[in-house]
């Protein structure tokens, strides 16, 4: 009986520790969504989208 206590206070020990709670998964969540907006307002720069644009032409004058 003591070995069975012992497995299931292991158990319930390790599966405490296991995965993210709810704070964390909400602190992640906030992140990625400032990440994208950071992201997504490089992106959408003037600048980004003139260095695009200047690749893509010249990938475009190579190719044909």
């Amino acid at each position: 009986m003591q070995v069975i206590r012992a497995v299931v206070r292991r158990w319930r020990t390790e599966a405490r520790d296991q995965g993210m709670s709810t704070a964390e998964y909400a602190v992640g969540t906030i992140a990625a969504a400032a990440f994208a907006g950071l992201l997504f307002k490089i992106v959408t720069s003037s600048e980004v989208k003139t260095l695009l644009l200047g690749i893509i032409r010249r990938a475009l004058q190579l190719a044909g």
